[in-house]
């Protein structure tokens, strides 16, 4: 999430009410999740598990829960609680705004695109050319869509982001900043839920097709010319590269990357990343010829067993 205009990071400290490590002009462009940082970004970090690599990152500024050696060219800010803090900063360069009927003034929409009854366009959402938006359909604020785009009934998108910390008192939701862009030509059927990104955006590629009742994680990333079957489940933060298959009923980890013109058979669980151009099945995945030949395998030494 970039901000409207750069800030300082003593500008930073100050709306979070932390102290800083840096020169306080240091410039800061936005704020992101660690796998999407890029130069100019805050990161945060609240677990010595994760420094070096929070450090390490593109990001060059480190919301962080301890002083540590600051790497040339960064800055820090020093944090009790950088979930927390997070949050703040999130809420206040992205903060929520009621709309005041069920289409805002500030949705732009183009031309021939037909909207239905009883669909709700949050602010700022963008739609392009010849789209058809089904009745009941919500589109959360700051949603882009592309040209010749369908959206059939109860599919929602831009919901917030399923992500929490676990604290004595209850969990803590970290708030959603990011955006839904749907690309030219993509079809979604009838109630999917396509989750906005946390910092980014959650993407579908110009020609996907998906079925319906579908779930899309955040800050995932689907490729072009993918087709997804129907309950289908996929995590938040994974990469669907382009002309990938996935039929019916499978689930995904969070992260992974399914490798181009992949083909994802139904009620399979991708528990880890698979390269492209194979088809797979199973949980845990692998190779469908692969996983078909185990299966006869255990059955014949079954049958064997018993005949003994």
């Amino acid at each position: 999430m970039k901000f409207q205009n750069p800030q300082t990071l003593q500008q930073i400290a100050k709306l979070i009410d932390t102290e800083f490590i840096g020169d306080q002009n240091f410039e800061i462009l936005g704020i992101n999740e660690i796998h999407v940082v890029e130069k100019g970004d805050i990161v945060f970090v609240d677990h010595p598990k994760y420094y070096d690599k929070a450090l390490n990152s593109a990001a060059t500024t480190i919301l962080i829960n301890k002083k540590v050696d600051c790497p040339v060219g960064k800055a820090l800010l020093i944090s009790e609680d950088p979930f927390r803090d997070f949050n703040k900063i999130t809420k206040y360069f992205n903060p929520f705004i009621a709309s005041k009927g069920s289409i805002s003034e500030s949705a732009i929409i183009g031309e021939n695109t037909v909207v239905q009854p009883n669909v709700f366009i949050g602010n700022n959402v963008s739609i392009g050319k010849n789209c058809i938006i089904h009745p009941n359909v919500t589109i959360y604020d700051n949603s882009v869509i592309g040209n010749n785009v369908t959206i059939h009934a109860n599919t929602v998108l831009g919901a917030d982001a399923f992500y929490y910390k676990n604290r004595p008192e209850g969990f803590d939701k970290l708030i959603s900043g990011g955006r839904v862009v749907l690309e030219d030509n993509v079809d979604l059927g009838a109630s999917c839920t396509i989750d906005k990104g946390v910092t980014g955006d959650t993407t579908i590629g110009k020609g996907t097709k998906i079925d319906n009742q579908v779930h899309v994680g955040h800050d995932t990333k689907i490729g072009e010319k993918c087709l997804i079957a129907s309950q289908t489940g996929i995590a938040g933060c994974v990469i669907i590269e382009d002309e990938v298959t996935i039929w019916g009923q499978v689930g995904t980890n969070s992260g992974i990357t399914i490798g181009k013109g992949a083909i994802i058979l139904g009620q399979t669980g991708v528990t880890k990343s698979v390269a492209g151009g194979k088809s797979y099945f199973g949980t845990p995945v692998s190779e469908s010829r692969e996983k078909l030949k185990e299966m006869a395998e255990i059955k014949r030494f079954l049958k064997d067993r018993k005949d003994s």
